[in-house]
């Protein structure tokens, strides 16, 4: 293994959460989570000579990914009607609860239901991007970015009030 290499999965591992992450605002199945993260890792070494180290490895991660993400599902045409809570094997969490937990499934099952764009914004906000970064990662306006990000919230508040979940 040479050094470019070796130094690529180390980043790679460092930064595995992103992953995680995108995979899981992207896809409702375990199958499609794995074959997401192996389409993200193959367009991260494919272009990791194209990072320059002019930003954080982690912001050019997640432009890969989420990028990788929109563009591997408008391809594909991968949405599935309704969501499937599979087993699934998510980090450990040092205090379990099972509120949260639960909330969370119901924020996810709203976040399906958004477009591939929506996610995107919704996810670099929940990962604390300003609005201009946000923008900026997608290409549109800082304005922009605020109408988008409060409309999104208010239709995934709609979404959830649809669950009948309280609290």
């Amino acid at each position: 293994m040479d050094s470019k290499e070796k130094q690529f999965l180390e980043l790679l591992d460092a930064h595995k959460g992103i992953l995680y992450k995108v995979g899981r605002m992207y896809t409702n199945t375990v199958a499609d989570r794995e074959d997401l993260h192996q389409e993200i890792i193959i367009q991260l070494w494919k272009s990791y000579d194209n990072f320059k180290g002019e930003s954080m490895f982690s912001s050019w991660m997640y432009r890969v990914a989420v990028n990788t993400a929109i563009t591997y599902f408008k391809n594909e045409k991968r949405h599935s009607g309704a969501l499937s809570y599979e087993q699934i094997q998510e980090p450990a969490q040092e205090n379990y609860n099972a509120e949260k937990d639960q909330q969370m499934e119901v924020f996810y099952a709203a976040v399906q239901q958004l477009n591939p764009v929506e996610k995107a914004i919704i996810f670099y906000y929940m990962e604390g991007l300003s609005h201009k970064d946000i923008g900026m990662q997608l290409g549109i306006t800082e304005v922009n970015t605020r109408v988008k990000l409060n409309r999104i919230k208010e239709k995934l508040q709609q979404l959830i009030k649809k669950t009948d979940y309280e609290s």
